[in-house]
């Protein structure tokens, strides 16, 4: 039985959230969330100073270093591997030519002859325009990647038999890419300015630059802002083998 008093409050029903104390819970939750997110990313440092950049920027730096040292390394052990292989491979003279020849137009053997080394450089810090030029803007002043490619493929449209970037000889999986002002290159970085040396004939080479519509509209710059260019010409050079990993990772040679 129910006592009189209680029955004639009615029957009880649960407190409901009003609109703004759910809204107010809401914010005061994601507040919080925001403090723990910045304490853990921050770990203790100042978020507004370059110190985490410095820090990618010195990591950076020593993954290139140390690919570099693995492309030796794999280099060396490379060699000792073939040396071991032409011991007695079972192979015939003709199949040993034509084994070479491969090796040798793949960019894996070391390549002499006459060649031209191109420079690529920043206009210098107090760059301004020649007269008649506007005024430049921050990316008129510093090489691009397409100003590399241009370079790369004006020497290969002038029959340039091989081709190293920087210390890095190119294969036909190579790729020259470029963040900002740096040069990415089959695992490594480099800065300006960028040194592109080419063995072939230099007078074909040397007309090939010149007929590069790319290179041409290059040259504006040069004239405008003082970008850097510079062609040498040489008498004796060897390039590098190719000693990284010919792997292909996003193609399949064709059977």
């Amino acid at each position: 039985m129910s006592n009189s008093a209680d029955s004639s409050q009615g029957p009880v029903r649960p407190s409901r959230w009003r609109p703004v104390r759910l809204l107010t819970a809401a914010v005061f939750a994601l507040a919080g969330l925001i403090f723990v997110t910045s304490f853990n990313t921050a770990k203790g440092t100042n978020l507004r100073t370059d110190d985490s950049l410095l820090k990618l920027s010195d990591l950076i730096k020593q993954r290139s270093e140390k690919n570099g040292d693995l492309d030796e390394s794999t280099a060396a052990v490379r060699e000792d591997v073939d040396t071991l292989a032409q011991r007695d491979d079972g192979s015939t003279k003709a199949e040993d030519a034509k084994l070479g020849a491969l090796e040798k137009a793949a960019g894996t053997q070391k390549l002499s002859g006459e060649a031209l080394t191109v420079t690529l450089n920043d206009a210098p810090p107090n760059a301004q325009a020649a007269p008649g030029y506007p005024e430049p803007q921050a990316n008129d002043l510093v090489i691009h990647q397409q100003d590399l490619q241009a370079v790369v493929n004006a020497l290969w449209q002038g029959g340039a038999k091989g081709i190293q970037v920087m210390d890095q000889r190119l294969i036909s999986t190579s790729a020259v890419r470029c963040v900002g002002n740096t040069l990415i290159l089959q695992g490594r970085v480099y800065s300006p300015p960028y040194k592109i040396t080419a063995v072939g004939d230099r007078d074909a080479l040397t007309k090939a630059l010149a007929e590069s519509p790319a290179i041409q509209n290059y040259q504006l710059y040069v004239k405008a802002y003082g970008l850097g260019w510079k062609v040498d010409e040489r008498d004796a050079v060897t390039l590098p083998g190719y000693s990284g990993t010919v792997d292909l990772h996003y193609a399949k040679p064709v059977q």
